[in-house]
């Protein structure tokens, strides 16, 4: 029988499964940072290369590049939760508004070119779709939250309505406009929100 001792201490990962992991990650690395770059699909060779591995090193971790892609997905949803932590809730109105303004700006900066490749392939796996309406829940969440005191004065239609309408503006593809079509600067395109977001939300009570 084990000792209470042995128990207690928690199992230790061998140095062949942190080597492994580490490559995992930077294979996941390699792909954003190849995303960021340019808007194609990076293919196996190009991750490889980036990531300084092999394409066999790829295949050994993922069964395959939408693998991959979900590995990517998961990554930026746990990145992205963790950068949406809750500022400034009990603020004022002003607050509230340039709070959200500025973590779903930067959300969106960071994983443009990553959302843009999961709506591309998300009808090859419902799995991915599941990801994607994962990340979309998660806005409507935080909408909710941080717009709660102008919220809780509408009806449930008008509240819902509203809701869809700020979830619109604040899409990834709205950020993308602005930053790409328009030539906004992250200051101006963020400025564009808080006034729209104002001008939609109803009065504070």
């Amino acid at each position: 029988m084990l000792s209470a001792t042995a128990l207690s201490k928690p199992p230790r990962m061998d140095g062949r499964r942190l080597r492994s992991e580490r490559t995992r990650q930077l294979i996941i690395e390699a792909y954003l940072a190849l995303l960021r770059e340019s808007p194609e699909i990076p293919t196996a060779a190009e991750i490889a290369k980036r990531a300084g591995y092999s394409v066999r090193s790829i295949f050994e971790r993922f069964d395959d590049l939408l693998a991959l892609s979900f590995a990517v997905a998961d990554y930026a949803l746990a990145a992205g939760l963790a950068q949406a932590a809750v500022r400034d809730l009990d603020g004022d109105r002003a607050a509230r508004i340039r709070s959200q303004v500025e973590t779903r700006a930067g959300i969106c900066e960071q994983w443009l070119p990553l959302w843009r490749v999961l709506l591309h392939n998300q009808r090859e796996s419902p799995l991915l779709t599941l990801r994607i309406d994962r990340m979309r829940d998660a806005v409507w969440a935080r909408l909710m939250l941080m717009y709660r005191p102008e919220l809780s004065t509408l009806a449930e239609t008008d509240r819902t309505a509203l809701l869809i309408t700020l979830e619109a503006l604040t899409d990834f593809e709205s950020w993308g406009r602005m930053r790409e079509r328009h030539g906004l600067s992250i200051e101006a395109a963020r400025d564009v929100w808080v006034r729209a977001i104002d001008r939609l939300l109803p009065q504070t009570p």
